[in-house]
């Protein structure tokens, strides 16, 4: 079965419990700068963590990634879908990912990125544009291997940031490279 077929095949629904949304914490909040424990896919507190990762993200305007981290649990898990992102170029629907580490990095960029942790700033972070990581599919002992560009690539290396204890603040260049959020009427 290939990766495509594997993260198309799977959905929330799979995980077989309703997420409730939660209380997104925000920067300075100690769990943001903690490395999260690797989780076991198949535990139920993690297939709940799970359907609440994908329900928070759901109902938050804008919000494309939401790490464990960023709603008060250090664990290695992330919810991720760019689906309808207008700078996304290769789209692997909407998924949750657990343990999930980089495999390869190429092609840095600069670009602006925002937080729902860190809500009244954006900055500029250099990353990698064609990206491979691995990880495992919650619910499931599947390994999944994602090869993925451009905004996808920017996003799930945001989250793998949050589960490693690290904010988009910490990538950023310089107090130069970090701007007020806009908000738009």
């Amino acid at each position: 079965m290939t990766v495509a077929e594997l993260i198309s095949g799977w959905s929330p629904s799979l995980l077989g419990v309703d997420g409730d949304i939660l209380e997104v914490v925000r920067a300075p909040h100690p769990v943001l700068a903690t490395e999260g424990a690797t989780v076991d896919p198949l535990d139920p507190a993690m297939l709940k963590l799970a359907a609440d990762l994908v329900a928070t993200m759901r109902v938050s305007p804008g919000c494309v990634g939401l790490a464990a981290p960023q709603v008060g649990v250090a664990a290695q898990m992330f919810a991720l879908d760019v689906t309808s992102h207008p700078k996304a170029r290769i789209c692997h629907g909407v998924f949750v990912l657990c343990n999930a580490e980089v495999v390869e990095a190429t092609r840095q960029e600069k670009g602006r990125e925002g937080c729902m942790s860190v809500p009244d700033f954006t900055g500029d972070v250099k990353r990698a544009t064609r990206l491979t990581v691995t990880g495992t599919l919650p619910g499931t002992t599947d390994s999944v291997s994602i090869t993925t560009d451009a905004f996808e690539a920017r996003a799930l290396q945001h989250e793998i940031d949050h589960c490693n204890g690290k904010l988009f603040l910490d990538q950023v260049a310089g107090a130069h490279a970090i701007y007020p959020r806009k908000v738009y009427k």
